[in-house]
């Protein structure tokens, strides 16, 4: 079978059996659409190569041809997982009775970005910048220590509930991603705003119906949002002087690298992360890496001195 025909097919297998949109069609397509070129053009000299006769050898060339055209990591990727799924659809047709071509056909490694955190300076220098005088300055400065001081998600902050503050034991229980549960230690500065908030704040403001167990609220007696805890932190940080580009999701991390820096072994972080995977914690082993190399290269001679 010629290429048009087994596109033309794995086109309908994705409209009619898988029921994607056009948009992921066409990018299926498209990918397909480059290894046909390449195998047409490029693999052989002087020799169409139909989709049926590809090996495994012939696909990495093809993964080698992409990255000497220096598409990115990340582009190869998805253009692997489009050539798997083209493959599969073949194999479900019983086109490829020598077997799967794509099956140990592996995607290249993407570079992980390492999560902007804030250094204890910058920590303080953002809480010194809130306005106590206000409300909401009073209510902000509560939220940002218990976002900071316990490692919380944003939705896990806007939703945190009074009746899961266990402030007589230093502890307050989320819930996190899939309605799991954790109990995270709280400090006594986060307790001792919060507290203020409730009692001086909160306890005057007319709350709205359903938002009774709702810690922060707005000044209008509702649930926050989670835009409005970017927004907050967005200006404070433009008050501190702050340049980073920064999240709720930076205290966060700021949170996990403060306590790895600080000699917290990764195990203990993954709990109060709530991270269901210790791989996804091991990020911040790679943040204090970079931190020391950085660290040598401005203060150590040796790194200091030219080749």
């Amino acid at each position: 079978m010629d290429w048009n025909s087994l596109v033309n097919g794995f086109k309908s297998f994705l409209q009619l059996e898988k029921g994607l949109s056009e948009n992921s069609v066409g990018a299926y397509l498209s990918d397909i659409a480059k290894l046909q070129d390449f195998s047409t053009n490029h693999l052989r000299e002087n020799e169409s190569i139909s989709a049926l006769q590809l090996s495994l050898q012939d696909l990495e060339l093809f993964i080698t041809y992409l990255h000497e055209l220096e598409i990115s990591p990340r582009s190869q990727a998805r253009m692997v997982s489009g050539i798997k799924a083209f493959f599969n659809y073949l194999e479900i047709e019983n086109l490829l009775p020598n077997g799967n071509p794509a099956d140990l056909l592996e995607a290249p490694k993407i570079p992980q970005k390492l999560p902007e955190y804030l250094s204890l300076d910058a920590i303080d220098t953002l809480f010194a910048s809130i306005d106590h005088s206000t409300p909401e300055g009073k209510r902000n400065r509560a939220m940002l220590e218990v976002l900071y001081g316990c490692g919380l998600r944003v939705s896990e902050l806007v939703n945190l509930k009074i009746s899961n503050l266990y402030f007589e034991i230093g502890l307050i229980k989320v819930e996190g991603k899939g309605n799991k549960e954790r109990l995270v230690p709280i400090h006594r500065a986060a307790i001792n705003h919060t507290v203020y908030y409730m009692e001086n704040i909160r306890a005057h403001l007319n709350i709205k119906p359903k938002h009774q167990d709702i810690v922060f609220l707005n000044r209008r007696g509702a649930k926050l949002s989670r835009v409005m805890i970017f927004t907050i932190i967005k200006n404070l940080a433009k008050e501190a002087g702050i340049s980073q580009n920064i999240s709720p999701h930076t205290f966060r991390h700021s949170f996990a690298t403060h306590l790895y820096e600080n000699g917290a072994d990764l195990s203990t972080i993954q709990d109060m992360l709530g991270h269901e995977s210790i791989v996804t914690t091991e990020i911040y082993a790679h943040i204090n890496e970079t931190y020391l190399r950085e660290t040598l290269e401005k203060f150590h001679p040796r790194f200091q001195q030219e080749l």
